[in-house]
This record gives C-alpha cells, structure tokens and sequence, in this order.
C-alpha cells in the first residue's frame, strides 16, 4: 500500500511540474492572442493575420526568452539598456520591455504605419493583402533573412489567419494545425 501512495505522490509531482513547464502552443497563442491583433487591424489598418503571423513566426509563439521576459513578440531594440534575470542570472539587453502583449502588437503597428520604410504600405496595400504585406515588410528591411516572409506566410496559411482580416463578426473557427 506505502509502494501504490508514493508512486501516486510522485506520479502527481512529475504532471504538475511538467504542466507549469509547458509552452504555448500555436492555437493557445493563437486563442489568447487574435482578439488583440483584430483590434489593432481596426485601429491601424495593419492585417490582423499579418500581426499574429510575425509576432508567432518571431516569439516562437511567446515562448521566446524576450516574449516571457519583456512581452516583446517582434525583437523590437529599444533605445536604452534594460535587464531581466534568466535563471537567476543577469541578463543585459538592448531590446524593448513592454507592458503587455497588446502594447508590443501596438507598437509594430506603429512601427508599420510611421516608419517612413514602411509608412507607405498603409495606402499601397488592403487589410486583406496579407501576401503583400509579408513580401513587402521584408523588401523595405524588416528582416534580412530571405526567406523570412515565406516563413512568416507558411505560419498564416496554415493556421488560416487570414480569417482574421474578414468581417471579424463573423469568425469561423480556426484551423487546430499543431
């Protein structure tokens, strides 16, 4: 009976440490995530499946070490030194910290309608226009990686975020591709 109870208590040690360990997922990232990037797409002009897509393709879904620590989802580099501890460790970076999830997917936004590489894009392309959005973003030099937007393309095609960008009364379920 004492074998059976100890193999039960640590049986329920190891799923708790291994549930509080666990990432987000693309649907879970997706789900917590998508009523923030319509939000912005109404507010911006900046196709919500775009937002999603990019900050998805850049925080690994939010489990990149700057989107757990500083909420930042695109590498957006700040204009100062900040820190955030890494394993008890001291971590000095030049990326941005912000607030919340909602305020880094604001501040791409503004970066895509301010920036003067990329302030353009606003009138030239529809909220629809998720394809020339990706490939455009990448041409005026958000990345320099040359397959970065056909990555970032392959993320909204297969989770079919362009169904963010149409009539968000109306919203079909998501496909629940992993």
């Amino acid at each position: 009976m004492m074998m059976k109870r100890t193999i039960l208590i640590s049986l329920l040690i190891f799923t708790a440490i291994i549930a509080k360990a666990q990432k987000n997922t693309p649907k879970s990232y997706i789900d917590s995530f998508k009523t923030s990037a319509i939000k912005i797409m109404h507010e911006t002009g900046v196709p919500a499946s775009i937002v999603l897509g990019i900050a998805m393709h850049e925080s690994g879904c939010g489990n990149s070490a700057l989107a757990k620590n500083l909420n930042n989802q695109f590498g957006v580099k700040g204009d100062k030194k900040i820190f955030y501890y890494k394993h008890k460790r001291k971590v000095v970076t030049a990326y941005k910290r912000y607030n919340s999830v909602l305020e880094s997917f604001e501040d791409f936004a503004r970066i895509m309608t301010e920036r003067k590489e990329f302030n353009g894009l606003i009138e030239k392309l529809t909220h629809f226009d998720y394809y020339g959005w990706a490939h455009n973003i990448q041409k005026n030099g958000y990345a320099s990686d040359k397959k970065w937007s056909k990555s970032v393309l392959r993320i909204i095609e297969k989770y079919q975020l362009n169904i963010l960008d149409e009539k968000p009364e109306k919203q079909p379920e998501l496909a629940q591709n992993n």
